[in-house]
């Protein structure tokens, strides 16, 4: 994996806001509609749309059109990676 990949990961992971998202996808069967994370989150739109597209850029989650709503899941194959980045850095 690439540094830059690396820290721009680390970068979306240092957001409490952001990882509240992707536990909240987690326990959602990796699923969630933009609308959803309103709920869970006392965050303006615009900042939750900023949240999630810096999730995106990094590719931790994937968005997805579904007719007028933004669909999110979790990248878990990016996940894994950046996992076996750390832990590469361990042994």
């Amino acid at each position: 994996m690439e540094s830059k990949k690396v820290e721009k990961i680390s970068k979306a992971l240092a957001d409490p806001n952001r990882l509240m998202i992707l536990k909240s996808l987690r326990k959602n069967q990796n699923c969630l509609y933009c609308s959803d994370v309103s709920e869970f989150i006392d965050l303006a739109q615009p900042s939750i749309s900023h949240h999630l597209k810096q999730l995106t850029d990094a590719e931790l989650i994937i968005s997805e059109k579904e007719g007028r709503n933004m669909k999110y899941t979790m990248n878990n194959k990016m996940i894994d990676q950046y996992i076996q980045f750390l832990q590469a850095l361990k042994a």
